[in-house]
């Protein structure tokens, strides 16, 4: 798993510090469009934003936007595109070769949610079948690759936990809506992960709002992010006062 911010709303309209706004400053300029003489209030802006979210004010967060780039398995993919109100970019498997595999954690189901896991499950036979099934179809995959078939159709031996590529792209209503609802306990664990990580970017480019939201960053613990093994990741996503990201 693998989440990066990838662009975010450069407004080209300057406050009254002579600054060009960010972009929570946009949001607050487009809600004040009643009010042009004040509409360059930067410094004003976090209490508006905090006004806005309190009073389910939610039509000015669709004029920022932000997007991210994520890396998962086809099977996560699936749930995350179900949210209609983003715009994705997925990596096609019928022009490219597709041989990466997301790790496989085994869990027990959930004793309250029947679509849902819990603990995870040490059985060391199965995470070698696993294993052994995954090896399997990429060597099968290449072979048929070798062979000439056309990838188009040597993809569909495939497992759903071949890794795909994708961005994401939403307004700052439709993540605040995302991150909601994907950080909850009922969501798998994968895609929660995703949605944590997502979340932690976006505290970092809309603090104001996040405030306003009672967010927290999430925190991972060391045996998460050696698991994810993604150096950026884990430079990306320490705590805010730890971070060296710009």
């Amino acid at each position: 798993m693998h989440v990066k911010l990838v662009s975010l709303t450069q407004p080209q309209v300057y406050g009254y510090d002579d600054k060009l706004m960010d972009a929570e400053g946009i949001i607050a300029y487009c809600a004040r469009v009643s009010n042009p003489k004040n509409q360059h209030n930067v410094a004003t802006a976090p209490k508006l934003l905090k006004f806005l979210i309190k009073h389910k004010h939610w039509s000015p967060f669709e004029l920022a936007n932000m997007c991210v780039e994520i890396k998962t398995s086809r099977a996560i993919a699936a749930q995350i595109l179900r949210h209609r109100s983003f715009s994705f970019q997925e990596f096609s498997q019928r022009y490219s070769e597709a041989t990466e595999m997301e790790p496989v954690e085994l869990r027990a189901p959930a004793e309250k949610n029947r679509q849902s896991s819990s603990k995870i499950i040490e059985d060391e036979a199965i995470n070698t079948m696993v294993e052994m099934m995954m090896d399997a179809n990429k060597q099968l995959y290449e072979q048929m690759i070798a062979g000439g078939v056309a990838k188009e159709c040597a993809r569909m031996i495939l497992p759903l936990g071949t890794q795909t590529t994708m961005y994401m792209n939403g307004t700052v209503r439709s993540w605040i809506h995302y991150i909601n609802l994907r950080t909850e306990e009922n969501t798998q664990k994968e895609h929660r992960d995703i949605a944590n990580a997502v979340k932690n970017i976006f505290i970092k480019q809309f603090p104001n709002v996040s405030e306003a939201l009672d967010w927290k960053a999430h925190e991972w613990s060391e045996e998460e992010l050696e698991k994810m093994q993604w150096d950026e990741f884990q430079s990306y996503h320490k705590k805010p006062d730890e971070s060296t990201h710009e």
